[in-house]
């Protein structure tokens, strides 16, 4: 989600079914050793396959990550109604991005946000895996703890390449612009003036705000869609086993997500795109509870939902895309595997 939501957490389907067998019906898991790997696909590979299935979902969403940024950056720290609103909906939000910056517009930051999908949902599909392995799963809340962990090791690993997502998707013309201009050239240089100007520590700045933003969309998540895509089967408006139900599964449980989410989004963005002094400290926030502070007192509670729309209508065709294509490639790998003794 991922995230991202950037992407969340893996979504497994009931404790019996293993994250590889997501999203078919719920089948018996059959018994795995403990030390080999669930579903034949060892931790290390699931890395590379987590990796690759959150980039090639995210080519396909990061047009909607683009407006979500430049929503939540509008009106910063401003009362309701006293600035100029270039950006108004997904829809027409979309339309502005286009006239500023052209088609390709919808892309920024395209290179920095597969750097993060890649690193953050590699090691969050390698960290569930192992979980899964040692059988932490299968106790009581073991799958959404699980998540969570596994969501917030990912978020920390990927946040400087979050970072400079989030600086170049925010940059535009001058008078659409919204929140601070970093004005980096490329997504390298982006990477060496950060480093140069405030080292490694700069690098991870506003991760205090991704971490939680992760591992409460992920938890949240993880708690709601089982439900919402048993809610959907009983419906009976798909299939067995259809695509569609686990979209609309996603969809359905994406109400849930966002709510809880979107908060930790706004001040995750805000953390990473506020402007900071030559020692790296903010000149906006000090950091996670100030920023809700700030935000609550002078644009109201709804200014904690801003890009709310776009946190919606991204999170369940990524998660869904990251998830098929994670399937698909585990199949891929476990057909190329020789067959047993």
């Amino acid at each position: 989600m991922a995230a991202g939501t950037g992407a969340l957490a893996p979504f497994p389907g009931p404790p019996s079914t293993s994250l590889h067998e997501f999203p078919y019906p719920p089948q018996k898991r059959a018994h795995v050793a403990r030390g080999s790997p669930a579903g034949g696909v060892p931790p290390a590979i699931d890395l590379v396959l987590g990796a690759t299935a959150g980039c090639l979902a995210c080519v396909l969403t990061n047009p909607l990550e683009v407006v979500k940024t430049r929503l939540q950056l509008q009106g910063e720290l401003q009362p309701p109604g006293t600035y100029p609103r270039p950006y108004r909906g997904v829809l027409r939000a979309v339309g502005a991005v286009c006239r500023a910056d052209g088609l390709r517009g919808l892309q920024k930051g395209l290179a920095a946000s597969l750097l993060y999908q890649g690193l953050m949902n590699g090691v969050r599909f390698y960290c569930y895996s192992h979980a899964e392995d040692a059988g932490w799963t299968g106790y009581p809340g073991g799958t959404v703890a699980a998540g969570a962990v596994a969501g917030a090791v990912g978020a920390f690993v990927g946040s400087p390449a979050y970072l400079v997502k989030t600086h170049l998707q925010a940059q535009t013309l001058a008078a659409v612009a919204v929140g601070h201009q970093h004005n980096h050239e490329s997504i390298s240089g982006a990477f060496e003036s950060i480093y140069k100007q405030h080292g490694v520590a700069g690098l991870w700045r506003g991760v205090t705000g991704a971490v939680p933003r992760v591992a409460v969309g992920s938890a949240a998540q993880l708690a709601t869609f089982t439900s919402a895509k048993d809610w959907v089967c009983e419906r009976q408006w798909f299939g067995e086993g259809s695509w569609a139900v686990v979209l609309a599964g996603g969809m359905v449980s994406g109400v849930a997500v966002a709510v809880t989410m979107t908060p930790f989004d706004v001040v995750s963005t805000r953390l990473y795109n506020q402007p900071v002094d030559a020692d790296g400290t903010g000149k906006l926030y000090r950091g996670f509870l100030d920023c809700i502070l700030q935000i609550s007192s002078k644009e109201g509670l709804l200014g904690l939902y801003k890009g709310i729309g776009a946190v919606y209508l991204r999170l369940g065709p990524h998660t869904v895309l990251s998830l098929f294509f994670w399937d698909e490639l585990r199949k891929m790998m476990q057909h190329q595997q020789p067959p047993g003794p």
